[in-house]
Protein backbone atom coordinates (compact mmCIF):
# COMPACT_ATOMS: atom_id res chain seq x y z
CA UNK A 1 0.00 0.00 0.00
CA UNK A 2 1.22 3.48 -0.89
CA UNK A 3 1.60 6.25 1.67
CA UNK A 4 -0.16 9.50 0.75
CA UNK A 5 -0.93 12.62 2.75
CA UNK A 6 -3.81 14.87 1.80
CA UNK A 7 -2.59 18.41 1.25
CA UNK A 8 -3.68 21.46 3.19
CA UNK A 9 -5.96 24.07 1.64
CA UNK A 10 -5.00 27.72 1.44
CA UNK A 11 -6.93 30.84 0.54
CA UNK A 12 -7.22 34.58 0.95
CA UNK A 13 -5.31 37.50 -0.50
CA UNK A 14 -1.56 37.00 -0.51
CA UNK A 15 1.49 38.92 -1.69
CA UNK A 16 4.20 37.80 -4.13
CA UNK A 17 6.34 36.86 -1.13
CA UNK A 18 3.49 34.76 0.22
CA UNK A 19 3.08 33.10 -3.16
CA UNK A 20 6.71 31.96 -3.09
CA UNK A 21 6.32 30.66 0.46
CA UNK A 22 3.09 28.95 -0.48
CA UNK A 23 4.63 27.30 -3.53
CA UNK A 24 7.42 25.82 -1.44
CA UNK A 25 5.11 24.70 1.35
CA UNK A 26 2.65 22.97 -0.96
CA UNK A 27 5.20 21.31 -3.19
CA UNK A 28 4.28 23.41 -6.25
CA UNK A 29 7.61 25.20 -6.33
CA UNK A 30 8.65 23.40 -9.51
CA UNK A 31 6.25 25.78 -11.31
CA UNK A 32 8.56 28.71 -10.42
CA UNK A 33 11.79 28.13 -12.42
CA UNK A 34 14.91 29.44 -10.77
CA UNK A 35 13.21 30.54 -7.55
CA UNK A 36 12.20 27.24 -5.99
CA UNK A 37 15.04 26.64 -3.56
CA UNK A 38 15.44 30.26 -2.56
CA UNK A 39 11.74 30.60 -1.82
CA UNK A 40 11.79 27.68 0.55
CA UNK A 41 13.55 29.49 3.36
CA UNK A 42 12.12 33.00 3.18
CA UNK A 43 10.94 32.89 6.80
CA UNK A 44 14.24 31.61 8.16
CA UNK A 45 12.99 28.05 8.53
CA UNK A 46 15.28 25.24 7.52
CA UNK A 47 14.15 23.60 4.32
CA UNK A 48 13.04 19.96 4.85
CA UNK A 49 15.75 17.56 3.75
CA UNK A 50 15.66 14.79 1.17
CA UNK A 51 17.80 11.88 -0.01
CA UNK A 52 18.57 10.97 -3.62
CA UNK A 53 20.27 7.60 -4.10
CA UNK A 54 21.84 6.81 -7.45
CA UNK A 55 22.01 3.02 -7.39
CA UNK A 56 24.55 1.40 -9.69
CA UNK A 57 23.30 -2.19 -9.92
CA UNK A 58 25.79 -4.97 -10.54
CA UNK A 59 28.80 -3.43 -8.85
CA UNK A 60 30.57 -0.47 -10.52
CA UNK A 61 34.32 -0.77 -10.84
CA UNK A 62 36.21 1.66 -8.63
CA UNK A 63 39.15 1.42 -11.03
CA UNK A 64 37.07 2.64 -13.98
CA UNK A 65 35.30 5.39 -12.02
CA UNK A 66 36.51 7.25 -8.92
CA UNK A 67 39.67 5.34 -7.95
CA UNK A 68 41.77 4.77 -11.08
CA UNK A 69 45.31 3.47 -10.97
CA UNK A 70 46.54 4.21 -14.49
CA UNK A 71 49.77 2.66 -15.67
CA UNK A 72 49.63 -0.19 -13.14
CA UNK A 73 48.92 -3.87 -13.63
CA UNK A 74 45.58 -3.57 -11.88
CA UNK A 75 44.60 -0.35 -13.66
CA UNK A 76 43.98 -1.99 -17.02
CA UNK A 77 43.42 0.26 -20.03
CA UNK A 78 41.73 3.03 -18.06
CA UNK A 79 43.34 6.45 -18.07
CA UNK A 80 42.92 9.18 -15.46
CA UNK A 81 42.08 12.87 -15.75
CA UNK A 82 42.54 15.74 -13.33
CA UNK A 83 39.59 17.18 -11.43
CA UNK A 84 38.83 20.47 -9.71
CA UNK A 85 40.25 18.92 -6.55
CA UNK A 86 44.03 19.48 -6.69
CA UNK A 87 45.90 16.20 -6.87
CA UNK A 88 42.73 14.11 -7.24
CA UNK A 89 42.07 12.21 -10.44
CA UNK A 90 39.12 10.17 -11.70
CA UNK A 91 38.68 7.89 -14.68
CA UNK A 92 38.75 9.50 -18.11
CA UNK A 93 35.26 8.01 -18.50
CA UNK A 94 33.99 10.79 -16.21
CA UNK A 95 34.76 14.21 -17.75
CA UNK A 96 31.57 15.76 -16.39
CA UNK A 97 32.03 14.53 -12.83
CA UNK A 98 35.66 15.70 -12.93
CA UNK A 99 34.19 19.23 -13.03
CA UNK A 100 31.84 18.63 -10.08
CA UNK A 101 33.72 16.28 -7.78
CA UNK A 102 34.96 19.15 -5.60
CA UNK A 103 31.36 19.60 -4.45
CA UNK A 104 31.22 16.02 -3.17
CA UNK A 105 32.96 13.62 -0.81
CA UNK A 106 34.66 10.63 -2.44
CA UNK A 107 35.08 7.51 -0.32
CA UNK A 108 37.56 5.07 -1.84
CA UNK A 109 37.59 2.61 1.03
CA UNK A 110 34.07 1.25 1.41
CA UNK A 111 34.03 -2.32 2.75
CA UNK A 112 31.31 -4.93 2.88
CA UNK A 113 30.99 -8.46 4.22
CA UNK A 114 28.87 -9.59 1.28
CA UNK A 115 30.17 -10.49 -2.19
CA UNK A 116 26.90 -11.86 -3.58
CA UNK A 117 24.65 -9.53 -5.56
CA UNK A 118 21.43 -10.06 -3.61
CA UNK A 119 23.03 -10.13 -0.18
CA UNK A 120 25.37 -7.28 -1.09
CA UNK A 121 22.51 -5.10 -2.30
CA UNK A 122 20.58 -5.84 0.90
CA UNK A 123 23.53 -4.81 3.07
CA UNK A 124 24.28 -1.62 1.13
CA UNK A 125 20.63 -0.55 1.08
CA UNK A 126 19.84 -1.32 4.72
CA UNK A 127 23.13 -1.23 6.63
CA UNK A 128 22.42 -4.75 7.92
CA UNK A 129 23.32 -8.22 6.68
CA UNK A 130 20.34 -10.34 5.64
CA UNK A 131 18.46 -12.33 8.28
CA UNK A 132 15.97 -15.13 7.76
CA UNK A 133 13.53 -13.81 10.39
CA UNK A 134 13.51 -10.08 9.64
CA UNK A 135 13.42 -7.68 6.71
CA UNK A 136 15.22 -4.43 7.46
CA UNK A 137 14.02 -1.17 5.93
CA UNK A 138 16.20 0.51 3.34
CA UNK A 139 17.69 3.88 4.20
CA UNK A 140 15.21 5.42 1.76
CA UNK A 141 12.29 3.91 3.66
CA UNK A 142 13.74 5.13 6.97
CA UNK A 143 14.07 8.68 5.67
CA UNK A 144 10.47 8.64 4.40
CA UNK A 145 9.27 7.23 7.74
CA UNK A 146 11.18 9.60 9.97
CA UNK A 147 10.78 12.83 8.00
CA UNK A 148 7.08 13.62 7.53
CA UNK A 149 6.14 15.59 4.42
CA UNK A 150 2.95 17.57 5.15
CA UNK A 151 1.23 18.77 2.01
CA UNK A 152 2.85 16.18 -0.26
CA UNK A 153 0.07 14.29 -2.02
CA UNK A 154 2.30 11.88 -3.92
CA UNK A 155 4.40 9.05 -2.42
CA UNK A 156 7.22 10.07 -0.11
CA UNK A 157 9.50 7.18 -1.18
CA UNK A 158 9.93 6.69 -4.94
CA UNK A 159 12.10 4.32 -6.99
CA UNK A 160 12.76 5.18 -10.64
CA UNK A 161 13.72 2.49 -13.17
CA UNK A 162 13.82 -1.18 -12.35
CA UNK A 163 16.04 -2.75 -9.72
CA UNK A 164 16.35 -6.49 -9.22
CA UNK A 165 16.59 -6.07 -5.46
CA UNK A 166 14.75 -2.87 -4.54
CA UNK A 167 14.78 -1.39 -1.07
CA UNK A 168 11.87 -2.36 1.14
CA UNK A 169 9.85 -0.86 3.94
CA UNK A 170 10.72 -3.96 5.96
CA UNK A 171 9.52 -3.93 9.54
CA UNK A 172 8.34 -0.32 9.10
CA UNK A 173 5.54 -1.73 6.94
CA UNK A 174 4.63 -2.06 3.29
CA UNK A 175 3.47 1.57 3.31
CA UNK A 176 7.17 2.47 3.08
CA UNK A 177 7.98 0.27 0.11
CA UNK A 178 8.92 2.60 -2.75
CA UNK A 179 6.40 3.68 -5.34
CA UNK A 180 7.95 2.31 -8.54
CA UNK A 181 8.27 4.25 -11.77
CA UNK A 182 9.63 1.74 -14.28
CA UNK A 183 9.87 4.07 -17.28
CA UNK A 184 10.43 7.74 -16.43
CA UNK A 185 10.09 8.72 -20.09
CA UNK A 186 6.47 7.57 -20.13
CA UNK A 187 5.31 9.72 -17.18
CA UNK A 188 3.06 7.67 -14.89
CA UNK A 189 0.81 4.86 -16.04
CA UNK A 190 -2.77 4.34 -14.83
CA UNK A 191 -2.95 7.81 -13.30
CA UNK A 192 -6.00 8.92 -15.26
CA UNK A 193 -9.54 7.61 -14.97
CA UNK A 194 -10.61 5.37 -17.83
CA UNK A 195 -13.81 7.41 -17.98
CA UNK A 196 -12.96 10.97 -19.01
CA UNK A 197 -16.44 12.41 -18.46
CA UNK A 198 -16.45 13.91 -14.95
CA UNK A 199 -20.15 13.20 -14.41
CA UNK A 200 -19.74 9.53 -15.29
CA UNK A 201 -16.66 9.25 -13.11
CA UNK A 202 -18.52 10.89 -10.23
CA UNK A 203 -21.44 8.50 -10.63
CA UNK A 204 -19.10 5.51 -10.60
CA UNK A 205 -17.54 6.69 -7.36
CA UNK A 206 -20.98 7.21 -5.81
CA UNK A 207 -22.00 3.71 -6.89
CA UNK A 208 -18.81 2.33 -5.37
CA UNK A 209 -19.58 4.13 -2.12
CA UNK A 210 -23.02 2.45 -1.98
CA UNK A 211 -21.46 -0.99 -2.39
CA UNK A 212 -18.78 -0.25 0.21
CA UNK A 213 -21.35 1.02 2.70
CA UNK A 214 -23.43 -2.12 2.27
CA UNK A 215 -20.37 -4.32 2.77
CA UNK A 216 -19.25 -2.34 5.81
CA UNK A 217 -22.66 -2.55 7.50
CA UNK A 218 -22.34 -6.32 7.62
CA UNK A 219 -18.60 -6.75 7.91
CA UNK A 220 -17.21 -3.71 9.70
CA UNK A 221 -14.14 -5.43 11.14
CA UNK A 222 -13.18 -6.99 7.81
CA UNK A 223 -13.75 -3.68 6.00
CA UNK A 224 -11.55 -1.79 8.46
CA UNK A 225 -8.82 -4.39 8.10
CA UNK A 226 -8.63 -3.99 4.32
CA UNK A 227 -8.21 -0.18 4.52
CA UNK A 228 -9.93 -0.17 1.14
CA UNK A 229 -11.69 3.16 1.50
CA UNK A 230 -8.54 4.84 2.77
CA UNK A 231 -6.53 3.43 -0.13
CA UNK A 232 -9.09 4.57 -2.70
CA UNK A 233 -9.14 8.08 -1.22
CA UNK A 234 -5.38 8.33 -1.28
CA UNK A 235 -5.23 7.12 -4.85
CA UNK A 236 -7.88 9.63 -5.93
CA UNK A 237 -6.01 12.42 -4.16
CA UNK A 238 -2.84 11.51 -6.01
CA UNK A 239 -4.61 11.20 -9.37
CA UNK A 240 -5.95 14.74 -9.06
CA UNK A 241 -2.80 16.28 -7.57
CA UNK A 242 -0.93 19.02 -9.43
CA UNK A 243 2.22 17.59 -7.86
CA UNK A 244 2.20 14.83 -10.50
CA UNK A 245 3.68 17.46 -12.80
CA UNK A 246 6.99 16.63 -11.16
CA UNK A 247 7.09 13.62 -13.49
CA UNK A 248 6.46 15.71 -16.63
CA UNK A 249 10.00 16.50 -17.72
CA UNK A 250 8.65 17.95 -20.96
CA UNK A 251 7.89 21.04 -18.86
CA UNK A 252 11.65 21.56 -18.51
CA UNK A 253 13.59 23.62 -21.07
CA UNK A 254 15.22 21.54 -23.79
CA UNK A 255 18.69 22.61 -22.64
CA UNK A 256 17.99 21.35 -19.11
CA UNK A 257 16.83 17.96 -20.41
CA UNK A 258 19.84 17.69 -22.70
CA UNK A 259 22.27 18.33 -19.84
CA UNK A 260 21.11 15.17 -18.08
CA UNK A 261 21.46 13.06 -21.22
CA UNK A 262 18.82 11.54 -23.44
CA UNK A 263 18.58 8.30 -21.47
CA UNK A 264 16.04 6.84 -19.05
CA UNK A 265 18.57 7.28 -16.24
CA UNK A 266 19.17 10.92 -17.16
CA UNK A 267 15.42 11.52 -17.22
CA UNK A 268 15.13 9.77 -13.87
CA UNK A 269 17.74 12.07 -12.32
CA UNK A 270 15.92 15.12 -13.64
CA UNK A 271 12.66 13.82 -12.17
CA UNK A 272 14.48 13.23 -8.87
CA UNK A 273 15.38 16.93 -8.74
CA UNK A 274 11.77 17.89 -9.51
CA UNK A 275 10.52 15.52 -6.81
CA UNK A 276 12.84 17.11 -4.25
CA UNK A 277 11.36 20.49 -5.14
CA UNK A 278 7.91 18.99 -4.61
CA UNK A 279 8.87 17.83 -1.11
CA UNK A 280 9.38 14.10 -1.66
CA UNK A 281 11.72 12.77 1.01
CA UNK A 282 13.46 9.85 -0.67
CA UNK A 283 14.13 9.06 -4.33
CA UNK A 284 16.19 6.24 -5.78
CA UNK A 285 17.27 6.23 -9.44
CA UNK A 286 18.52 2.86 -10.67
CA UNK A 287 21.07 2.02 -13.34
CA UNK A 288 21.86 -1.68 -13.86
CA UNK A 289 24.55 -3.18 -16.08
CA UNK A 290 27.76 -2.97 -14.04
CA UNK A 291 28.29 -6.73 -13.57
CA UNK A 292 31.21 -6.89 -15.99
CA UNK A 293 32.73 -10.35 -15.51
CA UNK A 294 33.69 -10.10 -19.18
CA UNK A 295 34.86 -7.12 -21.25
CA UNK A 296 34.99 -4.92 -18.17
CA UNK A 297 36.62 -1.89 -19.76
CA UNK A 298 34.00 -1.38 -22.46
CA UNK A 299 31.13 -2.38 -20.19
CA UNK A 300 32.06 0.13 -17.51
CA UNK A 301 32.55 2.86 -20.11
CA UNK A 302 29.07 2.23 -21.51
CA UNK A 303 27.54 2.73 -18.08
CA UNK A 304 29.74 5.74 -17.28
CA UNK A 305 28.60 7.43 -20.49
CA UNK A 306 25.07 7.19 -19.07
CA UNK A 307 25.55 8.24 -15.45
CA UNK A 308 28.38 10.77 -15.82
CA UNK A 309 26.39 13.60 -17.45
CA UNK A 310 23.28 12.90 -15.38
CA UNK A 311 25.14 12.83 -12.05
CA UNK A 312 27.02 16.04 -12.84
CA UNK A 313 23.89 17.83 -14.07
CA UNK A 314 22.02 16.82 -10.92
CA UNK A 315 24.72 18.34 -8.71
CA UNK A 316 24.80 21.57 -10.73
CA UNK A 317 21.03 21.80 -10.75
CA UNK A 318 20.70 21.31 -7.00
CA UNK A 319 23.36 23.96 -6.35
CA UNK A 320 21.85 26.45 -8.79
CA UNK A 321 18.43 26.07 -7.15
CA UNK A 322 19.72 26.30 -3.58
CA UNK A 323 18.66 22.71 -2.94
CA UNK A 324 22.10 21.15 -2.48
CA UNK A 325 22.44 21.92 1.22
CA UNK A 326 19.07 20.28 1.93
CA UNK A 327 19.57 17.22 -0.30
CA UNK A 328 21.98 14.36 0.27
CA UNK A 329 23.04 12.65 -2.97
CA UNK A 330 24.54 9.17 -2.68
CA UNK A 331 26.15 7.29 -5.61
CA UNK A 332 26.84 3.65 -4.75
CA UNK A 333 26.48 -0.01 -5.81
CA UNK A 334 26.52 -3.31 -3.95
CA UNK A 335 30.33 -3.69 -4.18
CA UNK A 336 33.24 -2.98 -6.50
CA UNK A 337 35.27 -5.01 -8.98
CA UNK A 338 38.42 -7.05 -8.40
CA UNK A 339 41.80 -5.36 -8.88
CA UNK A 340 42.88 -8.10 -11.27
CA UNK A 341 41.51 -8.71 -14.74
CA UNK A 342 40.30 -12.26 -15.44
CA UNK A 343 40.71 -14.42 -18.55
CA UNK A 344 37.59 -12.87 -20.10
CA UNK A 345 38.99 -9.33 -19.79
CA UNK A 346 36.53 -8.78 -16.96
CA UNK A 347 36.63 -8.04 -13.28
CA UNK A 348 34.90 -10.17 -10.65
CA UNK A 349 33.17 -9.11 -7.44
CA UNK A 350 35.17 -7.13 -4.85
CA UNK A 351 33.57 -6.12 -1.55
CA UNK A 352 36.83 -4.75 -0.13
CA UNK A 353 37.94 -1.23 -0.96
CA UNK A 354 35.33 0.02 -3.42
CA UNK A 355 34.12 3.57 -4.04
CA UNK A 356 31.07 5.65 -3.30
CA UNK A 357 30.37 9.36 -3.71
CA UNK A 358 28.21 11.32 -1.29
CA UNK A 359 27.50 15.01 -0.90
CA UNK A 360 25.01 17.74 -0.15
CA UNK A 361 22.81 18.10 2.90
CA UNK A 362 25.65 19.00 5.24
CA UNK A 363 28.28 16.54 3.98
CA UNK A 364 31.73 18.07 3.75
CA UNK A 365 32.76 19.12 0.24
CA UNK A 366 36.04 18.26 -1.45
CA UNK A 367 37.00 15.40 0.86
CA UNK A 368 38.64 12.16 -0.31
CA UNK A 369 38.58 9.31 2.20
CA UNK A 370 40.72 6.17 2.11
CA UNK A 371 43.17 4.59 -0.28
CA UNK A 372 43.41 1.29 -2.09
CA UNK A 373 46.65 -0.51 -2.84
CA UNK A 374 47.84 0.30 -6.40
CA UNK A 375 49.54 -3.10 -6.55
CA UNK A 376 46.41 -5.01 -5.61
CA UNK A 377 48.36 -7.10 -3.11
CA UNK A 378 46.70 -5.65 0.00
CA UNK A 379 43.09 -6.70 0.27
CA UNK A 380 42.02 -4.11 2.81
CA UNK A 381 42.13 -0.38 2.07
CA UNK A 382 43.45 2.23 4.43
CA UNK A 383 40.76 3.97 6.49
CA UNK A 384 37.99 1.42 5.78
CA UNK A 385 34.42 2.75 5.97
CA UNK A 386 31.55 0.47 6.98
CA UNK A 387 28.13 0.93 5.40
CA UNK A 388 26.33 1.37 8.71
CA UNK A 389 28.68 4.20 9.71
CA UNK A 390 28.08 5.95 6.38
CA UNK A 391 24.33 5.58 6.95
CA UNK A 392 24.57 6.97 10.48
CA UNK A 393 26.38 9.98 9.01
CA UNK A 394 23.73 10.50 6.35
CA UNK A 395 20.90 10.13 8.86
CA UNK A 396 22.51 12.61 11.23
CA UNK A 397 22.89 15.29 8.58
CA UNK A 398 19.30 14.70 7.43
CA UNK A 399 18.01 15.13 10.96
CA UNK A 400 17.07 11.48 11.51
CA UNK A 401 17.81 9.93 14.90
CA UNK A 402 19.99 7.02 13.80
CA UNK A 403 19.97 5.62 17.35
CA UNK A 404 16.19 5.36 17.51
CA UNK A 405 14.75 1.96 18.35
CA UNK A 406 11.61 0.74 16.61
CA UNK A 407 9.56 -2.21 17.81
CA UNK A 408 8.92 -4.62 14.95
CA UNK A 409 5.50 -6.25 14.42
CA UNK A 410 6.65 -9.29 16.40
CA UNK A 411 7.81 -7.16 19.33
CA UNK A 412 11.52 -7.13 18.59
CA UNK A 413 13.32 -3.82 19.31
CA UNK A 414 15.54 -2.77 16.41
CA UNK A 415 17.81 0.24 16.00
CA UNK A 416 17.32 2.12 12.76
CA UNK A 417 21.09 2.04 12.33
CA UNK A 418 23.84 0.27 14.24
CA UNK A 419 26.59 2.61 13.05
CA UNK A 420 28.13 5.79 14.37
CA UNK A 421 28.47 9.04 12.40
CA UNK A 422 31.83 9.77 10.79
CA UNK A 423 32.40 13.28 12.09
CA UNK A 424 35.04 14.27 9.55
CA UNK A 425 32.49 13.74 6.77
CA UNK A 426 30.21 16.38 8.27
CA UNK A 427 30.62 20.02 7.32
Amino acid sequence: MIDFTIGQQFGGGISRRDVLQLAAATGLSFLLPGLQGRAADTRGNERPKSLITLWMGGGPSQLETFDPHPGTEIGGKTKAINTKLPGVQVSDFLPNMAEQIHQMCVIRSMVSQEGDHERGAYLIKTGYRPETTLIHPSIGAIVAHELPAPGVEIPHHISILNSQWPGRGGYLGDDYDPFKVLDPKQNLQNMKATVQDEKRQGQRLRDLAVVEKSFRNRRRIQADATLHQDTVQRALTMMSSQQLKAFQVELEPAAARAAYGDTPFGTGCLIARRLVETGVRSIEVNLDGFDTHANNHDGQKTQADIFDPAFAALIRDLIDRDLFDSTVVLWIGEFGRKPFINNLSGRDHWPSGFSCVVGGGGIRRGLVVGETDPTGQKTNPTDPIEVHDLFATIMKTLGVDYRKEVTTPIGRPMALCKGRPIDRLLA
